[in-house]
């Protein structure tokens, strides 16, 4: 549960689908696109509600969390993601 005020969340002008490798980001302020090889790890809409930035989708391995953790990092820093 993320804290009053704090958590992740897409950015308003940024769109994610699902595609056959996994995530595709684009960005309409770019325009930029972001291809993410996560599989099925992660849902396309996971981020369209705020999110906790250590909350990840149920039954993954440790290796995975970790992998998307840093995953999600980066997507801050390159603002398809932003905290809220």
């Amino acid at each position: 549960m993320a804290a009053a005020g704090a958590g992740i969340r897409l950015h308003p002008a940024c769109r994610v689908r699902q595609e056959g490798f996994g995530l595709l980001f684009y960005d309409s302020r770019g325009p930029r696109l972001l291809f993410a090889e996560t599989g099925k790890l992660l849902p396309a809409d996971f981020y369209g509600a705020v999110r906790n930035r250590d909350e990840l989708p149920e039954g993954l391995t440790d290796n995975q969390k970790r992998a998307l953790q840093k995953f999600v990092t980066q997507l801050l820093e390159k603002g398809f993601l932003r905290e809220q």
